[in-house]
C-alpha cells in the first residue's frame, strides 16, 4: 500500500497549480490531505473521481477557508472516522481516518503555535491526541498516522537548529513528538534514512525553498506492529503546489 501525505495549503489553489496531474502520476493507494481550506460542496469531486479516487472523504473546519483534512482512496475502506470526538479538536477539522482489513490510515493536521494562545491550544491538543491514540491502538494496532505535525523532532530536521525559541522547534514540542514515537510509533522516514537531511516545508519568505532553508514538519508515523512491513519512505520535494511537499510511505499490506 502506497500512502502519501500532503499539506496542500488550500486544495483549490493546488488544483489550479496542476495538483490533479500530479496525483495521477504519483498514483497512491491512499492520499492524506491537510489544510484543504474548503468545504466539500465547494469542490468539483469529479476531478478526483476521474483521477481514480471515487472514494474521497472530507472533514472541513467549521470556519470557512481554514484548516480541514481529507483522505482519497482507490479502494473503499471498511469504515471512515470523522474527527476524534473531542470537541476542541474537531471543530477545526484536524483528523480523519479510514480503516481497512490490515491497516488504518489517519490524516492529521496539528495546530501551529503562532502566538501564546495558539501555542497553548496546540499543547493541549497534543496531550489530548496522545491520550486518544493510546486508546485507539488497543482496537486498531496497525495504524499509520500521516500528516503535518508542525514540529521538527531533531536538529537534523531543521535548517537552523539555533531556532529553539520558535514554535515548531520548542523543547516542549520536540519532547512531545519524541514521547509520541516512544509510545509505539516509528518515524518511517528517519527509520529508513537515519542521517538524511531533507525537509518538507519552506517559508514563502526570503527565497527559502530555492535555498533549501526548510523544516521537516510532515511525517508518516507507523505503529510498531507494522515495523517489518515498512518498505519505502521518501520526501517528494519535486511537488510544488504548496509551501509543503508530500511525504510517502509504502507498507506491505
Amino acid at each position: 500500500m502506497k500512502i502519501i501525505s500532503y499539506n496542500v495549503n488550500g486544495i483549490r489553489a493546488a488544483i489550479n497549480k496542476g495538483f490533479i496531474d500530479w496525483l495521477k502520476a504519483a498514483n497512491p493507494d491512499v492520499l492524506c490531505l491537510q489544510e484543504i481550506k474548503a468545504m466539500k460542496e465547494q469542490l468539483d469531486l469529479t476531478l478526483f473521481e476521474e483521477a481514480g479516487y471515487a472514494y474521497n472523504y472530507w472533514f472541513s473546519a467549521e470556519k470557512k477557508g481554514y484548516s480541514g483534512v481529507a483522505i482519497l482512496c482507490k479502494t473503499e475502506p471498511n469504515h471512515i472516522e470523522y474527527g476524534t470526538g473531542i470537541e476542541s479538536m474537531d471543530f477545526e477539522g484536524r483528523n480523519i481516518r479510514v480503516d481497512y482489513d490490515t491497516v488504518s490510515v489517519m490524516s492529521l493536521y496539528l495546530p501551529s503555535g503562532t502566538n501564546d494562545a495558539r501555542l497553548q491550544h496546540k499543547l493541549d491538543y497534543m496531550d489530548m491526541f496522545q491520550e486518544y491514540v493510546n486508546h485507539l491502538k488497543k482496537d486498531l494496532p496497525n495504524l499509520v498516522i500521516c500528516g503535518d505535525y508542525n514540529i521538527c523532532h531533531e536538529e537534523i530536521d531543521i535548517h537552523n537548529p539555533k531556532m529553539k525559541g520558535v514554535s515548531g522547534f520548542l523543547p516542549v514540542e520536540r519532547e512531545w513528538i519524541g514521547d509520541f514515537i516512544e509510545s509505539g510509533f516509528i518515524d518511517a522516514f528517519r527509520y529508513l534514512h537515519p542521517s538524511k537531511q531533507e525537509y518538507s516545508w519552506w517559508s514563502y519568505r526570503a527565497n527559502a525553498r530555492a535555498n533549501n532553508k526548510g523544516w521537516r514538519l510532515d511525517y508518516t508515523m507507523v505503529s510498531e506492529p507494522l515495523k517489518e512491513k515498512i518498505k519505502r519512505s521518501v520526501i517528494l520535494q519535486e511537488a510544488v503546489h504548496s509551501d509543503h511537499c508530500p511525504v510517502l510511505v509504502e507498507i506491505e499490506a
